[in-house]
């Protein structure tokens, strides 16, 4: 392409200047001819469905409508769709791949955040900080310093569940720390486990042996209540379980009775359902630590998404292939 090739915003449209601040929509820009006042929120809209025509390139995003073959055969010059944040399965469809367009996440960039989420937690979790933190505010008293036994982060097992892009970047982050981290995935191998600097265990094993699980795999059938009664029985006494993830994956009732019990406490960004309703224990359980699905991208971490996809564009408008391409193949164990 030596040409800005004709591109279109596909998304809710209050999205548009968070994703696209002014300084990355002017470098989005200088590689994409392409219109902020005019976002595609429904592909019937008659101004959306006459660009669709001229459309070469689809900026998607949170929001964007589902990608059909009507809309396909409206767009007969698309060539890319560059999603401006992670998962592609709302919208995206096998028609799309089969036309030979090619399709971009920033995944890769929404996983920063999350990891950093959960790299925050696990050592906030080795402290006790988050449970010391409320008996204080419940008794109102300190017992000032003094050596607290059975916590710290020296040599504690951190289990993760998922080599997603998420679970990758958590094992990098751990490294500088004296943590001992151990991973499940049943798509990795021994050899591939070893490249990653960490031993692959079994899911009963890993969560026999952490004191801290990190869940990071994507939601499919496989996965729904991946971590139930049986799984959280066998984490040992005193353990945490962190779900960045999606809140299907583990057995919320179990969880609970996991939780009144005393034996484990949780940090949950994601919930089933999502938001929890107004009479849910987690709200109230001691230990249980609820956030309001806020580890992605937020606030001016949503500059990075729209970052990724300038920089994506930049290499389109230079002939070349995207960085972070999404394959149809991979797709269905991808969250």
């Amino acid at each position: 392409m030596s040409q800005r090739p004709q591109a279109l915003f596909a998304m809710a449209a209050e999205n548009v200047p968070q994703v696209f601040p002014p300084e990355v929509l002017a470098r989005l820009r200088e590689s994409l001819d392409i219109d902020p006042a005019l976002v595609a929120q429904d592909f019937t809209d008659p101004r959306v469905r006459e660009a669709l025509g001229r459309t070469e390139i689809l900026v998607t995003g949170w929001g964007c409508p589902r990608l059909d073959e009507t809309v396909l055969d409206a767009a007969p010059r698309l060539r890319a769709v560059l999603h401006s944040a992670g998962s592609v399965k709302s919208f995206a469809t096998p028609g799309i791949w089969r036309r030979g367009i090619a399709v971009s996440s920033a995944a890769v960039a929404n996983a920063l955040p999350v990891a950093e989420y959960t790299l925050a937690m696990i050592l906030l979790a080795g402290k006790d900080v988050l449970a010391a933190r409320d008996r204080m505010r419940t008794s109102r008293t300190s017992s000032g310093w003094g050596i607290v036994p059975g916590i710290g982060n020296y040599g504690r097992r951190v289990g993760v569940i998922g080599a997603s892009r998420i679970g990758r970047r958590v094992l990098e982050l751990l490294r500088p720390f004296d943590l001992r981290p151990a991973l499940t995935d049943p798509y990795v191998d021994e050899a591939e486990a070893a490249v990653l600097g960490v031993p692959l265990l079994s899911l009963d094993d890993l969560l026999r042996t952490s004191d801290i699980v990190t869940v990071h795999a994507p939601e499919t059938p496989e996965t729904h209540h991946l971590i139930g009664r049986r799984e959280l029985a066998l984490m040992p006494d005193g353990a945490v379980l962190v779900n960045t993830a999606r809140g299907a994956l583990v057995d919320h009732d179990a969880l609970v009775a996991e939780l009144r019990a005393g034996r484990l406490t949780a940090i949950l960004d994601v919930t089933d359902p999502e938001p929890l309703p107004a009479d849910s224990p987690l709200y109230d359980l001691p230990g249980a630590f609820v956030t309001p699905h806020l580890a992605g991208s937020q606030g001016n971490e949503l500059a990075r998404l729209g970052r990724t996809v300038a920089e994506e564009a930049e290499r389109l408008l230079a002939g070349g292939k995207p960085a972070y391409a999404v394959d149809l193949a991979a797709l269905e164990r991808e969250a």
